[in-house]
Parts: C-alpha cells; sequence; structure tokens
C-alpha cells in the first residue's frame, strides 16, 4: 500500500489543499491519502486556530465521495504539539506493510531540516513534493545531508506537478469575516457551511 500523508491546519481546507492531494495521489501512485489536521501546529503557537471538530468536520465535506481520501483523527486524539515525526511512527507501527510519502510543497522542503528529527522523517516517509507551476523548482539539495544517495533519488523522481492556484487560507478567513463570497474558493459544502455557522466571523 502507497500511503500519502497531507499534514496541516487545514482552517479551512480550500481548493488548493485538493489538487494537491489529487495531483501526489495520481502521480506517485498513491493507494490513499489521509488528510492528517495538526491538533496543535508547532509553527503556529501563539496563534488563533479554529477548533479540531470544526476543521475536520470541513475536511470530510470537502473530501466527501473520493474514495482514496480520508481524514485522519491521529494527532487531534493525540492532543498537544504535533510533530511529523511522531506522527510518522505511529503510522508506520500501525501500518508496518505501507510506503509512507509525506506530501510538502516546495517551502515545505526547504524548511524540513528544521523540523524535529529530519532525518528519521526521511528515513520513515519519501517526501512527496509538489512544483506549482510559475513557482522555482524544488531545491533537493536543502536534504542532501540528511537522507542517502538511494532515498534522495527515489525523492526526487516522487517530485509532482501541480498548477499554481492562488488560494489560502487566510484569504478564506478574511473574505468570511467580511462577508465576502467563497465561491469557487473551496467546495461548494465548505462554503455553504461556513456561511450557515458563521465561521471566521469574529
Amino acid at each position: 500500500m502507497r500511503l500519502g500523508i497531507f499534514g496541516g491546519t487545514f482552517d479551512p481546507v480550500h481548493y488548493g489543499h485538493l489538487l494537491l492531494a489529487e495531483s501526489c495521489r495520481e502521480q506517485c501512485r498513491l493507494d490513499a491519502v489521509w488528510f492528517m489536521p495538526a491538533a496543535a501546529p508547532p509553527h503556529k503557537i501563539g496563534r488563533a486556530v479554529s477548533d479540531a471538530a470544526t476543521r475536520i468536520e470541513l475536511l470530510q465535506l470537502a473530501i466527501g465521495g473520493h474514495e482514496a481520501f480520508s481524514v485522519s483523527r491521529l494527532e487531534v486524539d493525540r492532543g498537544g504539539v504535533s510533530y511529523t515525526v511522531d506522527t510518522l511512527a505511529a503510522i508506520q507501527a500501525e501500518q508496518p506493510e505501507a510506503e509512507l510519502f509525506l506530501l510538502m510543497g516546495a517551502d515545505t522542503l526547504e524548511d524540513l531540516p528544521n523540523w524535529r528529527e529530519p532525518r528519521r522523517i526521511l528515513e520513515l516517509a519519501t517526501p512527496a513534493v509538489v512544483h506549482r507551476a510559475g513557482s522555482p523548482a524544488p531545491r533537493f539539495e536543502a536534504i542532501a545531508e540528511l537522507i542517502s544517495p538511494e532515498r534522495l533519488k527515489i525523492a526526487q523522481q516522487s517530485q509532482v506537478e501541480m498548477p499554481a492556484l492562488g488560494i489560502s487560507s487566510t484569504d478564506i478567513r478574511q473574505r468570511a469575516a467580511a462577508g465576502r463570497s467563497l465561491r469557487y474558493l473551496t467546495p461548494r459544502a465548505v462554503e455553504k457551511c461556513i456561511e450557515a455557522r458563521g465561521l471566521y466571523r469574529g
């Protein structure tokens, strides 16, 4: 089983997240992709993040009907600060037969050496790095000293191409707070839930 892990805050999920996941699923021939909402992202400590239940609900609305996509509660149920190395180790223990791929953008690849136990992360999972059209190509030399030449080559071969979408969760939250349209930025079910419940309004 080729399993993609896509971690993030997803506050809220939008079409950029979904296109990234689908591009990785198709080009890396993944059998499944798990969206992994963080309980407390280490890079967002001190910043307001919507409660996990809301973010999970919106994710489930967004991926409904896609048989290869699912939402994992692993980090949320574990609680506390979410470290990728702990999550991957837990998944490997539960799914020892799975080949893990860690979905990320080129900017995340650059920052990976600063994460907790980056060598262990790269032992547990192959980075599936997304190259967005019009952006600089991923710099795999950023992790060259943390990974074997063989696994580095596999990572380079797992690079994923996707169109550029100028959508961000920050913009969606700001638009929702101002009562502006969210149409075509996120799936309709997510849009209607945000509107009906007045999410991000205050």
